[in-house]
């Protein structure tokens, strides 16, 4: 029998390593199984209902595509018992890739808006998040996350649920959606209010366009993390801002190829970003629809930055370190990666 090689071992220390994600979206995260499952409950969506028919359907032309396929999914998404399923089958998938902590990115105004009642809303995502971790291990924090392309309605929406009904988990402010004909600073009222009433800052931006959307999203939305993030690169004095004052980029290096904003994996601007000495995450977006999980993220980083064992558990505590964990929490993750990382044979 031959040996077992050097990226057979990584994948081995990644798939055991505990992880947390700071930028991973809440239907975007439904499994093939689940989607199906909805898909069939709702015969009038244009869903495929078989599982295996998903990954075409999950093959994006372009970012605008990708958006028009997503709000798709969402649309799946009818009651508060759709809701409770899809977040408590996505903590027990997270525990399958020893993820521990988590902040998911919801996007409340899509649901509320198909009908299902605010409050309700607000109940099931507890309940499976109270349910998740007692049964999986898993904590799960919310990003209320602004669907941008619906304008300034959705964001006074996002914002009054944020701030009059804040459920338990809620511990951050979010904006996703296009970024192109999208400015940021628009929506600098709701993270306004948003942040007065405690919530962190954590926009997309930087993806999809160039380096002046993400110095929207510090200067105007007082961000905190930028989504993405990925074209800060193209922007030395950018770089240089992010680095000095460590502003975590939540990068996607397989979300970025699939939505068309960067050509391939090969070309991802990853190196470039640590090279200049930015505190990076690694994370895998919406995982199912673009064919990964976050073990098979940090799996691409790894190749790309040249990383052995010690460095992919580096990476890891870097979503620590970035998470807006409490602090006894933070120390526990960290040393239990540092832990890990000990008693590993390689």
């Amino acid at each position: 029998m031959s040996e077992p090689t050097a990226a057979t071992d990584l994948t081995t220390f990644i798939a055991g390593l505990p992880k947390a994600e700071l930028h991973v979206h809440h239907v975007g995260s439904a499994s093939p199984r689940i989607v199906a499952e909805l898909a069939a409950r709702h015969p009038d969506s244009p869903v495929p209902k078989d599982p295996h028919e998903l990954e075409r359907y999950f093959t994006f032309r372009d970012f605008a595509h990708f958006i028009e396929i997503y709000i798709s999914v969402v649309e799946l998404i009818r009651d508060a018992e759709d809701v409770r399923l899809l977040t408590h089958e996505i903590a027990r998938d997270m525990a399958r890739q020893n993820i521990r902590y988590a902040e998911l990115t919801v996007t409340p105004h899509s649901s509320v808006r198909r009908g299902i009642p605010d409050v309700a809303f607000m109940e099931a995502i507890e309940d499976a998040r109270t349910s998740a971790e007692r049964e999986f291990g898993v904590t799960l924090r919310w990003c209320f996350d602004i669907p941008g392309e619906l304008g300034l309605p959705a964001a006074e929406d996002t914002a009054r649920m944020a701030c009059e009904l804040r459920p338990e988990g809620l511990v951050s402010f979010g904006l996703g959606g296009p970024e192109i004909g999208w400015p940021r600073p628009q929506f600098k009222p709701y993270f306004d209010r948003a942040i007065a009433a405690g919530l962190h800052s954590v926009p997309h931006a930087g993806e999809s366009t160039g380096p002046e959307t993400v110095w929207d999203a510090l200067t105007e939305l007082r961000a905190e993390r930028i989504g993405h993030g990925i074209n800060a690169a193209r922007d030395p004095r950018l770089l240089a801002h992010l680095a000095e004052r460590q502003i975590p980029l939540e990068i996607c290096p397989t979300s970025n190829v699939a939505t068309r904003s960067v050509p391939s994996l090969a070309e991802h601007p990853l190196p470039e970003l640590v090279a200049a000495g930015v505190l990076v995450t690694v994370n895998s977006d919406d995982p199912p629809m673009f064919g990964t999980a976050l073990n098979t993220e940090y799996e691409v980083a790894a190749r790309l930055l040249g990383l052995d064992a010690a460095g992919v558990a580096q990476l890891a505590k870097n979503a620590v370190h970035a998470s807006f964990l409490d602090p006894v929490g933070k120390a526990r993750l960290a040393a239990e990666i540092d832990g890990y990382l000990a008693a590993w044979p390689g």
